[in-house]
């Protein structure tokens, strides 16, 4: 999972950067004029909750004719300063943030990524390919092209590029570039592409591409701000970065659909991959989107106080029938503050904060390893004792994945006092891998993977643990057919080569 943005706007044609000694620091309230790289920048200061390994921006400059890049390990705000970001010249731009969940540390995996041969391109994409190795294989065997990452965006952006010029022998012409040749493109890629994505290209001296998997798997949405002599176009993971901009939505990049925005600032878009049955990933609304936001035109916020009133409802049947006695309702900061909220509501229990969250630590799921974890775990959360001891308490989460965050955060409360504790959790077990962009493509490393809730339970040492099922998750979010295959095996695309992914992935280092 990642966060992507990209920037295309006449307005910008002919803009430079202001000078120097002009701040960059964000403001959502009327933003200075500025130009598609450093309104990249901005969008991803708020969506850097979807990725904190990387991040990075590349333009491309109409007076010079080439591409800019600059892309770094690290947040957004240790990566880009003042000075990197006016190299980033130019009326269009893609940015990226980055969560790895396939590839290597290395610097030469970090988008947006480009190529100048047989054109000018540069890309980023938010999601997983599943068929990424083999057909990495069959680019190196079949095409003679020699990867230089281990990241599966290479292999999208050489394959688009091939598609792009297919009908002219490889060699770009008048053709190349039309709408119609675009479509054709982008089919091409949905049929040979098996995962979950959204993408944003720059093809230089001719416009901004933007499309989606034809499941839906992973957003994407569309903004555009208008003035009296030309519109700018943002494309977005989250519909909170449209806002923080100050551009109005329009609309989710529907699946399997192709958005060419021209150098003129001519828009054109058509889905060229219908699917009777699309499958948004769940977990955007559970866990991963801003609270803020919306997915598929639902409020974030919304879903997940919806979720707390079906975890209330569980918890009063709990109760009625002795199993548990709680006397506070307690949040696991931040995600499940909505949820916890609308529990002590059903259960008219008082809602304390008993743990502070440091909003300087990384989110520790999306960290890439087992120690960085439990490490991000004990430096993350600051207990308070006075709302903690001697209480039985509800505490409040999102999910359980691998369990460490829950267990370290269990082991906390009972050391400052907590008298009882009960886990409720406003999703469904996770008992089977995602291969669309979510870090646990091995079954093997999720807690409720052949467990019940009482082993569960035990194993993170609370009284009981509830959970949501799988109808109550699709009631309190309301989006229709979603992707939950995390929870019920059930996927939306082909997964033959699912266990060579997972090796794959694991012998490459797990990032992506």
């Amino acid at each position: 999972m990642c966060g992507i943005i990209g920037i295309i706007g006449l307005e910008h044609f002919q803009t430079r950067m202001p000078p120097a000694s002009q701040s960059i620091k964000p403001s959502p309230i009327n933003p200075p004029a500025s130009t598609p790289a450093l309104e990249c920048y901005r969008g991803l200061l708020v969506l850097q909750h979807r990725g904190q390994d990387a991040a990075g921006i590349v333009s491309y400059d109409n007076a010079t004719h080439m591409f800019a890049a600059e892309k770094d390990h690290g947040l957004v705000t240790q990566i880009f300063d003042q000075e990197r970001i006016e190299k980033l010249s130019g009326y269009m731009a893609i940015g990226h943030t980055r969560y790895a969940t396939i590839g290597t540390d290395g610097a030469s995996d970090i988008q947006p990524m480009m190529t100048g041969i047989p054109f000018g391109l540069a890309m980023a994409h938010n999601g997983n390919i599943l068929n990424y190795f083999s057909l990495a294989q069959k680019l190196n065997t079949e095409f003679r092209r020699q990867l230089l990452t281990h990241n599966d965006l290479e292999v999208l952006i050489h394959y688009f590029a091939y598609y792009l010029t297919e009908k002219s022998g490889g060699i770009p012409d008048q053709s190349t570039f039309t709408f119609d040749n675009i479509k054709s493109a982008v089919g091409q890629i949905c049929d040979t592409m098996v995962g979950g994505y959204a993408v944003v290209a720059l093809i230089a001296n001719e416009g901004l591409v933007a499309f989606r998997d034809p499941k839906g798997i992973r957003p994407l949405v569309l903004g555009v701000r208008a003035d009296e002599n030309s519109k700018t176009y943002c494309f977005a993971s989250e519909t909170i970065a449209l806002t923080y901009l100050g551009y109005e939505y329009l609309r989710d990049v529907k699946p399997g659909e192709a958005v060419f925005v021209s150098k003129d600032g001519t828009l054109q878009s058509a889905v060229v991959r219908a699917e009777k049955k699309t499958a948004p990933c769940m977990f955007e609304w559970v866990y991963f989107s801003g609270a803020e936001g919306a997915q598929g035109g639902k409020s974030v916020y919304a879903a997940r106080l919806n979720l707390g009133i079906r975890l209330g409802m569980h918890a009063r049947e709990a109760i009625m029938r002795g199993e548990i006695a709680p006397d506070v309702v307690m949040p696991v900061p931040d995600t499940s503050r909505p949820a916890a909220i609308s529990v002590a509501d059903a259960l008219k229990l008082p809602y304390r904060e008993g743990l502070i969250k440091n909003r300087y630590v990384q989110r520790s799921f999306i960290l890439g390893t087992q120690e960085k974890r439990e490490k991000a775990v004990e430096l993350k959360l600051s207990p308070i004792r006075s709302e903690i001891e001697g209480k039985n308490i509800f505490l409040v989460d999102d999910s359980i994945v691998r369990g460490t965050t829950a267990k370290k955060i269990v082991a906390m409360l009972k050391r400052y006092g907590a008298k009882s504790i009960t886990i409720g959790i406003t999703c469904p077990p996770h008992r089977h891998a995602c291969y669309y962009g979510i870090d646990f493509p091995n079954a093997g490393q999720l807690l409720a993977n052949g467990k019940s809730a009482d082993e569960i339970a035990a194993w993170l040492g609370v009284d009981k643990v509830l959970y949501l099922d799988n109808e109550d998750l699709r009631q309190a979010i309301g989006a229709g057919d979603m992707c939950m295959a995390c929870l019920d095996g059930k996927y939306p695309t082909e997964i033959e080569e699912s266990a060579a992914f997972s090796a794959q992935r694991h012998i490459a280092g797990g990032k992506k």
